[in-house]
């Protein structure tokens, strides 16, 4: 309990990832059955969190939606550091006309801002699941390499991996054996604040249109369709602003947990 954020953190996550994996056991209710005798619904016994403008169960909705958030958040996550760790490792170990390739590469989209970037992309290529996926990790991997590039250029001259160089390691088995290892407490930190920011993008591309199309319910959709009716039925946005809300914030506890814990370590 020294450690208030991690606590705090991993209890957020771990409510969500429940939720969402039982989301079809919590409520019996269709997230896509339409049902106009409920449109508009306020919460109540047989809808704890109301119905939307199609009389759809809004509590089934937000909690397919955190299915659709934390799916998405995972794959993004796991593109970005997959293809930020291999370029980054091979632009630390590489150095020279290679290294400076990559890390221009990099900066050159650094200076872009993500989010329009990610709109742009998904703008071209359409909403989709799969869209969605490639023009959020288009931009994400380039944190991963710079992170795995400045950790490797200071690992690599420590005596250990000194050693095994002299003993005839390969590139490959300095890579994954001697360096990433030492390489895998930043990018735990790393990893849990980027799946806060792949949500929010996530959202936000949704709610302009360029997400998951309808009528699967996300969070960043469910948005877009309760703006209209904020004065007559605040819980449609309410709702799927709170579930953003607290899962970033989630993420963000956990990866500033995980940063205290791992830097008290080291």
């Amino acid at each position: 309990m020294r450690n208030l954020s991690l606590a705090a953190g991993a209890a957020i996550v771990s409510l969500l990832l429940l939720a969402a994996a039982a989301g079809p056991y919590l409520t019996a209710a269709d997230p896509l059955a339409i049902d106009l005798g409920q449109v508009l619904a306020a919460p109540s016994r047989a809808h704890p969190l109301g119905c939307d403008a199609l009389g759809r169960d809004l509590l089934a909705r937000t909690l397919w939606g955190a299915r659709v958030s934390i799916g998405i958040a995972a794959a993004v996550v796991g593109v970005s550091l997959a293809a930020g760790t291999l370029i980054g490792g091979v632009a630390a170990l590489a150095g020279g006309r290679i290294d400076e390739l990559l890390m221009r590469a990099v900066d050159v989209l650094l200076a872009f801002p993500g989010i329009l970037l990610a709109i742009a992309l998904a703008a071209i290529l359409g909403p989709g699941l799969l869209d969605l996926v490639i023009a959020l990790a288009a931009m994400g991997w380039t944190g991963y390499a710079r992170l795995v590039r400045g950790e490797i250029l200071s690992l690599r001259e420590r005596d250990y991996v000194q050693a095994a160089r002299g003993l005839g390691a390969s590139p490959v088995r300095l890579l994954l054996v001697h360096l990433l290892p030492g390489v895998a407490a930043p990018l735990a930190v790393q990893a849990s604040f980027g799946a806060g920011g792949i949500i929010i993008a996530e959202a936000a591309l949704s709610f302009l249109g360029l997400g998951i199309p309808p009528p699967q319910p996300t969070w960043g959709g469910m948005l877009d369709e309760g703006r209209a009716f904020l004065l007559v039925a605040p819980h449609l946005t309410t709702v799927p602003g709170l579930a953003i809300g607290l899962s970033v914030l989630g993420f963000n506890f956990l990866g500033d947990g995980l940063a205290q814990r791992f830097g008290r370590r080291t």
